[in-house]
């Protein structure tokens, strides 16, 4: 399907949040959804013990070493550019996790996915977060609540407090976006079935990934992946200089393969007679 990036990025730009409507075919939302019930049993996965991660919520983290479904995920053409145009290019795969709301979970504190990056605020954009929607989200069932233009604050949200915010209502199929600092959180579920989302979250070239993509993945995974998603969880370089490895691209090195990336200093070199 065409998506018109331009308009969400004015969409995230006013009010923080865009809704990308049925984004996903239903033939992947169908196999992610089939494997996301494998792992949670093969997995023996369980909810939490805290009020942020939910306990009546199944949350199953570091996806991309779980299957090759979960492979198409950060790549998806609907959504990887509308992140590339809040971020940048070089923007990483942050973390890649399911969050299953269960019966009875109570609503999430409101926070802002960038509050624990030590800047100032309102700042550029150093994470672009998506949500999946596997399921319907409704505001019984537990849509995303958000609080649009709060991407603009000069501050955090205390997670002690409780804030007016709207459900982020959706289509299964749908997809939510939104600039790293707008205050959200998981809504109440108050129906007998569960309200299933995919948490794709990308951040800026520059800064440390929440999952640890180069250690929770084994290599011999990576290798397989398309160079563009090798790129995504932190195999590149960003704007030819941060995460090299002695001059070179870590593919080349780590994964045997042939990234052409050039370095920052190659730029400044003036080029011989």
């Amino acid at each position: 399907m065409g998506i018109d990036v331009r308009t969400h990025l004015d969409r995230i730009e006013d009010q923080g949040y865009t809704i990308v409507e049925n984004a996903i075919d239903v033939d992947l939302i169908d196999a992610l959804s089939d494997d996301l019930l494998r792992l949670e049993k093969e997995l023996g996965i369980m909810p939490a013990d805290n009020a942020f991660e939910g306990t009546h919520t199944v949350r199953i983290y570091n996806l991309l070493a779980h299957g090759r479904n979960f492979e198409q995920v950060p790549v998806h053409p609907a959504i990887l550019p509308i992140c590339e145009g809040v971020l940048d290019e070089g923007l990483l795969v942050s973390s890649l996790s399911s969050i299953a709301i269960g019966p009875d979970e109570s609503p999430q504190p409101i926070h802002a996915d960038d509050q624990i990056i030590p800047l100032p605020k309102p700042h550029p954009p150093t994470v672009c977060n998506t949500m999946w929607a596997l399921t319907e989200f409704t505001e019984a069932n537990g849509a995303t609540r958000i609080i649009p233009g709060s991407h603009k604050a000069a501050e955090s949200p205390d997670l002690l407090r409780q804030y007016d915010s709207i459900p982020a209502v959706m289509a299964k199929g749908s997809v939510l976006v939104w600039h790293g600092s707008l205050w959200h959180g998981g809504g109440a579920n108050t129906t007998d079935s569960r309200r299933v989302g995919i948490a794709m979250n990308y951040c800026a070239g520059y800064i440390r990934q929440q999952e640890n993509q180069q250690l929770g993945l084994p290599v011999a995974t990576v290798r397989r992946f398309p160079p563009r998603l090798q790129q995504l969880v932190g195999y590149g370089i960003y704007l030819g200089l941060i995460g090299h490895i002695d001059k070179s691209v870590p593919s080349n090195l780590l994964l045997d393969a042939t990234d052409d990336g050039h370095l920052l200093w190659d730029y400044a070199t003036p080029p011989k007679d």
